[in-house]
């Protein structure tokens, strides 16, 4: 009796490549989902679960990203420095003007494996707030929704 073998991806076969993807005018939500599903390797048609299969994300413009409704005023991004009374909180809208790298990084954060394996692919992320990139070395192709 023939019976077929499921295909596994082993992390030395994976073939990664490196996306730009343009952050001018997206929806914040809506992008962090396209971004965690390239990390992931989702768009790939060998994907595994338990495997690091996906590519390399460098996101430029992360200051010019949108939000939908009243988020920019309503929705709130905390922080601890480990220290009694130590809970910092900025609205989007601040931190959009002070950090806005965090605000990508911390939605694709959401969105990916809460384990090591979504630490590791959260690692392949870069985000840039404006238009040049440290990474022109490597050739990023420009990612299309």
């Amino acid at each position: 009796m023939f019976t077929e073998k499921s295909f596994v991806l082993k992390p030395t076969d994976a073939d990664k490549k490196w996306h730009l993807i343009d952050a001018t005018d997206k929806v914040v939500g809506r992008l962090a989902t396209e971004i965690a599903n390239v990390l992931r390797g989702k768009n790939n048609p060998q994907y595994t679960p338990h495997t690091d299969s996906g590519d390399f994300i460098v996101v430029v413009n992360a200051e010019k990203v949108k939000f939908t409704g009243r988020k920019l005023d309503q929705k709130i991004y905390y922080k601890h420095s480990g220290y009694v009374g130590g809970l910092k909180e900025r609205t989007a809208r601040e931190q959009l003007e002070r950090r806005p790298e965090l605000i990508i990084m911390n939605a694709v954060k959401g969105m990916l494996p809460k384990s090591s394996l979504g630490r590791k692919q959260l690692t392949k992320l870069k985000v840039f707030a404006g238009e040049k990139h440290d990474h022109a070395a490597q050739n990023p192709v420009e990612y299309k929704f």
